[in-house]
Order: C-alpha cells, then structure tokens, then sequence
C-alpha cells in the first residue's frame, strides 16, 4: 500500500497512477521506522528521476495523511501480557457490550497517538453514557410514532416551527459542521466527542425532556407533527454522521 494492494511494479501502472499518493495509512507508533518511512523510501526511488512513477509523481510522498495508534494497556496503564493475566478477550467484549461500543470507546476515549487504558469494565462505561443514551431517546420516537402514526415525509418548514425545534435543527447543523470538518482533518475522537455532547446534553437531556408533553398530547394537530420531524430529522443525522464510527 499503495503499492502492493495493485501488485505494482508486475501489472496495473495506470491504476496506481491515478491513485498515488495514498490518501490516508494507519498503524502502531512501532511502526514509524518500519512502515511509515520505508513507504517514503520507495516513493523517493519511484518518483525520482528515472524512477517508474516519476512521470506520474514526481519527489512525491507516499501518502497524504497518518494516523499514528498508540498501544492499548490494561485499565491500571501495564502492558498487557498473557503471563501477567491482564489480557482481555476481545470476544467478550463483543459479546457482552458490541463492535459498536468497542469501536465507540476506542475512537473517543483519546487521541489515536495517545496510550489507551482498556478494559471491559471502561467499554461498559461508553455504551451506558452514549449509546444506551441514544437508544433510549430513539426508543421513546418509536414509542409514540407507532401510536400516532405521523406522516414524517409531510414537509414542515422549519421557519414555522416552534422555537425549541428551531434551536434543535440549529444545534444539528453545527454539528454537522463540526464532525464534516474534522473527520475531513482525520481526527475522529473529536468528531466523535461532538457527537456524544451533542445526544446525551442537547438531544435528551434538553430537547426530549423539555417536549415530552408535545408527544404526550391526544390531538394530532401541527405542533405535535413538528415535535416528531425534528426529533426524527436529529435521529436521522446523527445516525449518517456516526457510521463511519459506529456503523
């Protein structure tokens, strides 16, 4: 990569062609010497003059972007070693709490280049304060959607909404800034941090709490309606803005 993923130099030239430098690689810290600068290496003998790529890349990088992983330690900061007894299966993780919480921790508890403290019990943590978060304000939607039934394709402008909707359809709009701009930058734990702020402060702990009553109401008259499309709208959008994170 990028090289050998084509089975370049034997075949497939143009394809790298038009795919070199790589945009992005990640790997380990140890890898620095062994695996970041030997691809640099072979760019310089590539792309320089006389080099097979040199007509496509000249004195180009390898790749445009890293993301450097720093290693996983135990909860107590200790390298994990079978010997010590303070490994952790990952099987039982993801039997117990999910991919998607695992993933979740990993992404947000800290700076991919930083050493991560794991264990079950921190994993756990991440799906009770986020997801489980999520879930519940998803669950209460369904709840009453499948009672009343609203038309969520019925277009409500968001100009004549109530203000607290308007407030909510503004906080998702700068979250969508937010998390465009830094995955685009290839930082997800902030990306995803936002994300977290974003469902268990302004999303349940605000807007649920605070329009409960709108959802509770017998008639289905247009404030009711509208109380459902920003709801469902936010649900919508987080869930699109969390895939490449927690699919």
């Amino acid at each position: 990569m990028p090289y050998a993923q084509w089975h370049y130099p034997f075949e497939n030239q143009e394809v790298v062609a038009g795919n070199f430098p790589a945009d992005y690689i990640c790997e380990a810290i140890d890898q620095t010497r062994g695996w970041f600068y030997s691809l640099h290496a072979l760019a310089t003998l590539l792309t320089d003059t006389g080099g097979s790529l040199a007509h496509i890349a000249q004195d180009s990088p390898a790749f445009k972007n890293a993301i450097v992983l720093g290693h996983i330690v135990d909860e107590k900061g200790e390298k994990m070693s079978k010997s010590k007894g303070n490994t952790v299966n990952p099987w039982t993780v993801l039997d117990a709490q999910g991919a998607d919480a695992l993933r979740w921790y990993l992404y947000s508890t800290s700076p991919p280049e930083n050493t991560k403290r794991f264990s079950q019990g921190l994993v756990e943590d991440t799906l009770r304060d986020f997801l489980m978060t999520l879930w519940n304000t998803y669950s209460f939607l369904v709840l009453y959607a499948n009672l009343d039934q609203p038309d969520l394709q019925q277009d409500v402008p968001v100009s004549e909404r109530p203000e607290i909707d308007r407030w909510l359809v503004s906080k998702v709009n700068v979250l969508i800034r937010d998390v465009t701009e830094r995955l685009e930058a290839y930082d997800p734990t902030s990306a995803s941090r936002a994300i977290r702020d974003f469902v268990v402060n302004d999303l349940s702990n605000w807007y649920v709490r605070r329009n409960r009553r709108r959802f509770w109401k017998s008639e289905n008259d247009g404030d009711k309606l509208s109380a459902y499309k920003t709801l469902y709208e936010a649900l919508v959008i987080v869930a699109k803005l969390m895939a490449p994170m927690a699919p």
